[in-house]
């Protein structure tokens, strides 16, 4: 009986043994699991992701192939994820897209992902990564996007990239790169947009002359023909003292050059001492001068950045906005900034506006402007910033009239970009920055038309210094939400209002506060609700815009409305827009409608 009961026992045992066996979880299930371990996940949305279950492919951001049940996609952008990312993802052999995008990862990107031979797409922008891009990269032979914007990477560009045949989209922008872009393979077929916000690279698809040592531009020789003519022996010889003698001149022609350039650059130094001295005396005289830069990024001697800044005049204006005079200042080698003289009557305590500047100067982002540096003179307090030449969105929009250069994409392209850039400084800074002044005015746009958001942070360091809400009401009428009018208190909600009315004035072409609005509406919103219920395509879409489709357009006005949602708690956060915009407006890649139409706008 009891050895019965024994062999029931052992029986009953095994078959549990077995059952816990069928369910355990899959080798793919377990190494994401070590992935959810490296993670901060402050907001608890991986919840679900348990080792009690059998299979991961019903977690959160996690899609399988139906076949075999393997994880082939890891979607998680703008979850605020932290921490850093862990080499056991490359144990997800049949993974084919990973998306970590507008997180807050950190540390090294494992060199285990290129582990992952099927990968298509990789996302991992707007994060904070560092150190450099694995070289094991080049072995993902199926990677279709590389998209690694907006980090802190640096270091050279691997090569091995250029062995990618199948890449078709590439950002490597707003990083620390330096050195030369590769010009091999792939990477040939890429240009500055790719690379555009790392500073210190250089090569033919940056437009930008490497140095040697000597300081000189490197001139690479090309041929003329891919097939040489080889010469007779009859006239071997001719040759041979031909190239001799071609020699010796080109080698006495180099000495000379060498003593020109020598002499020049004494005298060069005798003039850059010289003005030192004089701006050291001035600023001896005259102790409230004061030259700050930010990043490294101006490449110039004080002396001549702050004679050059004395030196502008009338004559340089550009622009004059909410905050001062715009001016255009030209380098000695050509390189052109803006800088904005702030009006004497918003000017507050030193130590407070240049403690705020340091922390606007440490923002960098593609879709920003960048601060390069702050210059206080005796007169006047000065803002460095690149200068980019299609000016503002006001100016294309409203006083270029015959200009059709925002067709429908270039103007979807806009909003997306400004829409990157003000998430950016809404959930990815620390302490996070409120616009308070979002206009066209202050969307400016390069030579690609790409947009980049200007004076964010002066409303707030300029009209009032304290640290968390505004009392007086900074902005322009027309994009102010209304409880923002009536407290004065900004917030990231009154930005998203002010974004809406942007998108409004991108579909319209017209003005927030258009005369023609006074009979419907008053303004743009109003004017757009009235309409909404109406054939409102043929009334309300630009003329300018070209051929702009009913389903974008249609999705542009739902988005800006609910941007523009009486109700503050009703309208979106700037990173549900810019997710609306990805899946709503743009390509189900964004990358691709930015590649495709990029020679179109």
């Amino acid at each position: 009986m009891e050895m019965g009961m024994g062999v029931w026992i052992l029986l009953f045992s095994v078959v549990t043994l077995i059952s816990k066996l069928s369910l355990a979880l899959t080798p793919d299930g377990v190494a994401l699991l070590e992935l959810k371990s490296s993670l901060n996940d402050s907001k608890n949305l991986l919840s679900n992701w348990i080792d009690s279950d059998a299979s991961p492919c019903h977690w959160t951001g996690i899609s399988c192939s139906p076949r075999d049940q393997r994880v082939i996609s890891i979607n998680l952008p703008y979850m605020e994820l932290g921490g850093n990312v862990s080499p056991s993802i490359g144990r997800l052999s049949r993974l084919q897209r990973l998306a970590l995008h507008q997180n807050n990862l950190h540390g090294f990107i494992p060199n285990d992902i290129a582990k992952c031979s099927e990968l298509r797409a990789l996302y991992l922008r707007a994060n904070y990564f560092q150190g450099g891009i694995p070289s094991g990269f080049g072995n993902l032979s199926q990677l279709t996007i590389l998209d690694l914007s907006s980090n802190s990477l640096k270091g050279a560009i691997p090569s091995s990239l250029g062995r990618l045949k199948r890449l078709r989209y590439l950002n490597l922008s707003t990083n620390f790169l330096s050195g030369e872009v590769p010009d091999f393979g792939t990477l040939s077929t890429f240009g500055r947009k790719s690379f555009i916000g790392n500073l210190d690279l250089c090569g033919q698809q940056v437009s930008k002359p490497c140095r040697t040592s000597l300081g000189f531009p490197a001139v690479l020789p090309h041929a003329g023909s891919d097939q040489a003519a080889v010469p007779s022996k009859r006239s071997s010889r001719y040759i041979k003292g031909a190239v001799i003698g071609a020699m010796s001149a080109l080698g006495f022609a180099f000495i000379l050059l060498l003593g020109f350039l020598w002499l020049r650059l004494l005298t060069k130094k005798e003039r850059a001492a010289k003005r030192y001295t004089e701006v050291k005396k001035q600023v001896h005289q005259q102790p409230s001068a004061k030259l700050i830069t930010f990043h490294g990024d101006l490449p110039y001697p004080s002396c001549e950045l702050v004679e050059k800044i004395e030196s502008l005049n009338e004559e340089d204006v550009v622009g004059a906005g909410g905050f001062g005079t715009v001016y255009r200042m030209v380098m000695n080698d050509c390189g052109t900034f803006a800088v904005k003289k702030i009006d004497r009557t918003r000017e507050g305590c030193d130590e407070t506006f240049e403690r705020e500047l340091e922390i606007l100067g440490s923002i960098k982002h593609i879709n920003l402007v960048n601060l390069r540096g702050y210059c206080r003179l005796p007169t006047a307090k000065l803002l460095i910033y690149d200068y980019l030449a299609m000016g503002s969105l006001d100016d294309l929009l409203h006083e270029r009239v015959d200009d059709r250069t925002l067709n429908w994409n270039a103007r979807l392209r806009i909003a997306f970009g400004s829409a990157k850039g003000l998430a950016y400084l809404h959930h990815d800074c620390c302490p996070k920055i409120i616009h308070r002044d979002i206009k066209s005015s202050n969307i400016l746009l390069d030579e690609n038309l790409e947009p980049h958001v200007s004076d964010f942070g002066l409303a707030k360091l300029l009209v009032d210094e304290d640290a968390h809400v505004t009392t007086v009401v900074a902005g322009t009428f027309g994009y102010l939400a209304p409880e923002y009018l009536q407290s004065g208190r900004a917030t990231e909600k009154s930005d998203v209002y002010s974004f809406g009315v942007l998108l409004l004035e991108l579909v319209t072409g017209k003005r927030p506060t258009d005369p023609s609005f006074v009979k419907r509406g008053l303004n743009v919103v109003g004017w757009i609700n009235t309409l909404l219920k109406e054939n409102w395509m043929e009334d309300v879409v630009d003329k300018k815009c070209g051929n702009a489709d009913a389903e974008t357009v249609e999705a542009i006005v739902e988005i800006a409305a609910r941007c523009t949602d009486a109700n503050p708690d009703n309208r979106p956060t700037m990173h549900q827009v810019l997710q609306f915009l990805e899946l709503e407006v743009m390509s189900p890649c964004p990358s691709d409608f930015y590649e495709s139409h990029s020679d179109k706008s």
